[in-house]
């Protein structure tokens, strides 16, 4: 039987998991000490207040009930449309900022919000290695890894873009499982893949960007018309390839194969737990990271320092699972029983990722390329 249980990016398209988000939020709430009030005189709007500007699947609310309570500030959120949508926001209004800080910008536009100058570099203390080895630096930053740099862009959240397969069609029918990027141009797997428009979906970029890891940028192309020879089908939007066209996306599907995500498997479980009915291709995997950051120009600089700190707090971090449907950065964070059992992060060997800024500086030309050679 399928599950019931709301996917991550149905979240996103629809917020229709805001309860479960509630009760978490509220739970990371009832844990937090009440915090001490900021002396904040250095800014220059009211010193109680701060703004943080998010995309727009962000849990408001509830979001900004908790930070007030953990800050001591009043915090109100304000949405900026998507990912996309929020990054062009940041970067048109630098210099007279709409909100003190931000989160929500991905790996896909991380780096363009470093390269105009929206950021105002800030360092949380006393985080965990994880959150270095994934913090984004200033440009002018050496690339030391030591205490004494700030990071331009805070990391909070991560996942992974895969491919996902139905594991019992395959078995159905008599077919090997397919396991790498090559094999879904193979003749047996003829009309089997749906992907994602990468002009029109985060998720499609990220996937994307993985294919440039893996064949580079003179091979990625070539790799995407053997895709689309192989009869791949593209679709705008994640709900209408994974719901619309996958065969255990819970509608009348026809493709055992699609662009998703590595958390994915831990929404197709069976109703006992025991078993989940989709499967991710670890090797076809690149990552996402979600940042945060203090805007340069802020009201509140101090004020939007402690909203940053409180989202990488142990008591946010926690409710990120549940709420965000991402892992958290920390590794302290017990994660459900069905995301270990079912959806493992992979490996650093096993991702296909690029640096930040090598995306800033190549994604146009890739799109431009994609489309001038199959024509999206």
């Amino acid at each position: 039987m399928m599950h019931t249980h709301a996917h991550p990016a149905a979240r996103r398209a629809t917020r229709t998991a805001l309860p479960v988000l509630g009760t978490a939020l509220a739970l990371a709430l009832a844990g937090c000490a009440p915090a001490a009030s900021h002396d904040n005189g250095a800014g220059e709007g009211d010193p109680k207040t701060v703004t943080l500007a998010v995309h727009s699947s962000f849990p408001n609310e509830e979001f900004a009930k908790a930070a007030s309570a953990a800050t001591g500030y009043e915090v109100s959120v304000i949405a900026a449309g998507d990912g996309g949508e929020l990054t062009n926001k940041l970067v048109l209004t630098k210099g007279a900022p709409i909100a003190d800080a931000f989160f929500g910008v991905d790996t896909i536009f991380a780096s363009r919000l470093v390269a105009n100058e929206v950021v105002e570099p800030y360092r949380p203390a006393g985080l965990a290695e994880s959150f270095e080895d994934l913090a984004i630096l200033p440009e002018e930053s050496s690339g030391a890894a030591d205490s004494s740099v700030p990071f331009a862009l805070t990391p909070v959240d991560q996942g992974a873009t895969c491919i996902n397969i139905d594991p019992a069609w395959f078995a159905e029918q008599g077919l090997t499982e397919p396991q790498s990027y090559d094999d879904l141009t193979k003749p047996e797997y003829r009309d089997l893949t749906v992907l994602l428009d990468p002009t029109a979906s985060s998720t499609g970029a990220s996937f994307l960007v993985g294919t440039v890891a893996k064949f580079g940028e003179d091979g990625f192309a070539d790799y995407w018309q053997a895709l689309m020879d192989n009869g791949a089908r593209i679709e705008q939007g994640w709900s209408d390839a994974y719901n619309g066209q996958f065969t255990q996306g819970g509608g009348e599907g026809t493709k055992p194969i699609v662009v998703s995500y590595g958390s994915s498997p831990a929404f197709t479980v069976s109703e006992d737990g025991a078993a989940t009915t989709s499967k991710a291709l670890l090797d076809t995997c690149s990552n996402q990271v979600e940042y945060a950051g203090v805007l340069a120009g802020a009201a509140n600089p101090e004020g939007a320092q402690a909203v940053v700190d409180y989202l990488v707090s142990s008591e946010f971090q926690a409710t990120i699972p549940d709420t965000m449907y991402m892992y958290p950065v920390t590794s302290d964070v017990e994660l459900p029983e069905t995301w270990a059992r079912f959806a493992p992060v992979p490996s650093e060997t096993q991702l296909n990722d690029l640096p930040s800024a090598d995306i800033e500086a190549g994604r146009e030309g890739w799109l431009k390329t994609l489309s001038e050679q199959i024509g999206l």
